[in-house]
């Protein structure tokens, strides 16, 4: 399995960050409240498409496009299932292939000593299925790093460049796509561009 960072390594401190967000505003933004949430973007929402698609990967391959903000769960007959995401800051670019290595319902949050300093009203662990959770109901692991595909306390992000480097998706999206994906799976990572139209 081959990873690149850019425009550096990330940290043992970054690594651990990941999921968490971009700046304090958007990091924690359903912690503290930051952004309401837009009224037509909700926890129930979906943005799951059956879409056309060519490029040749194997059915059952998770295809993540950073640059479309989309998820692409590959389909046989040239057909996937597209999803919108959050999508890394510039810092926290990477690309690669890797593999779902765990799969977790609920998982609990522990905010990192860097991110506790940083803002101190946070709180020191979230309980998984607290709606304040910001891994959301849903969690896959990749590989032995710290990413992981992911829902989300605070869907409007979704469509963003918002994270440290996890795949933030609606919460709804993630249930259909946890269903679907099993340990194992391949997940290729890149900045090229899938979406049509």
């Amino acid at each position: 399995m081959r990873i690149v960072f850019s425009p550096a390594a990330l940290t043992g401190a970054a690594m651990l960050a990941l999921c968490a967000g971009s700046t304090p505003a958007f990091a924690y933004a359903g912690i503290l409240g930051i952004f309401q949430p837009q009224p037509k973007v909700t926890q129930a929402t979906s943005g799951a498409r059956l879409v056309s698609f060519t490029p040749q990967v194997a059915p059952g391959t998770v295809l993540v496009s950073f640059a479309d903000r989309k998820l692409y769960y590959v389909l046989p007959n040239a057909r996937a299932i597209s999803y919108p995401i959050g999508a890394p800051m510039a810092e926290a670019r990477w690309q690669g292939v890797m593999h779902v290595t765990a799969k977790k319902v609920n998982p609990g949050w522990t905010p990192t000593p860097d991110m506790r300093r940083e803002n101190p009203t946070l709180p020191a662990y979230v309980p998984g299925g607290h709606p304040r959770n910001p891994l959301g109901p849903r969690a896959m692991y990749l590989g032995d790093s710290l990413y992981r595909i992911h829902g989300t306390d605070a869907p409007w992000t979704v469509g963003h460049e918002v994270s440290h480097g996890c795949i933030r998706m609606y919460n709804r999206d993630v249930i259909d796509l946890y269903q679907r994906v099993p340990i194992g799976a391949k997940v290729v990572v890149t900045w090229q561009r899938f979406a049509q139209g």
